[in-house]
């Protein structure tokens, strides 16, 4: 079980520009071979992006993208012709095969919060894929197949328990409130590695 807290992650995006982002795995210039992925994820990203800010153009391939919104509304499109917001409780999976581009964009009044994943395939290549789950209930599990996970959201109330799904690899991430797992108390951005629990 390794814990990692929210205050070591990797710090990036643009301030001046209203992009704060905070890498959980090696990413960018922040570069540490012992932090390049866990089991299928290469990426889990916190971006909180103000009002009018966003991410230009910019290419993805061989990836499986998943984005989680917190807060706010996520305005998306990319090459293959897909546009769409994305809104607290949706989820939006892009899958990027050989290759796309697209943009990403808070054009909403209020700040935006989301968490983003990448996951490494486990056939390079391919047709590039876009769908959004509209507000995917608590519990449901979302296949991404492609990267052979299966990811999960829970939203506890106080007190509530809930079991951590049996996996070989299980990532464990708190976007709000406080959770304790194990003997791990953890707060919003902080994340645990489960290896053979």
């Amino acid at each position: 079980m390794d814990v990692r807290r929210a205050d070591e992650r990797y710090p990036g995006g643009d301030p001046k520009a209203g992009i704060e982002s905070w890498h959980a795995f090696s990413f960018g210039p922040h570069y540490d071979p012992d932090n390049l992925r866990f089991g299928a994820i290469i990426a889990c990203n916190e971006e909180r992006l103000a009002p009018g800010a966003g991410f230009d153009e910019h290419p993805h391939s061989h990836t499986e993208i998943v984005t989680w919104v917190v807060e706010g509304e996520l305005t998306h499109r990319d090459s293959t012709g897909h546009e769409s917001v994305v809104r607290p409780g949706d989820v939006q999976r892009l899958s990027a095969g050989g290759g796309v581009r697209h943009v990403e964009r808070n054009a909403g009044p209020d700040p935006l919060v989301f968490v983003q994943m990448w996951l490494a395939p486990l056939e390079p290549g391919g047709n590039p894929a876009y769908e959004v789950v509209p507000g995917i209930a608590d519990s449901t599990p979302y296949a991404v197949a492609e990267a052979g996970a299966m990811l999960h959201v829970r939203r506890l109330t106080a007190g509530e328990r809930t079991a951590v799904p049996d996996a070989a690899y299980a990532y464990v991430h708190v976007t709000r409130g406080e959770v304790a797992l194990g003997e791990a108390e953890l707060g919003v951005g902080d994340a645990v590695r489960l290896t053979g629990e």
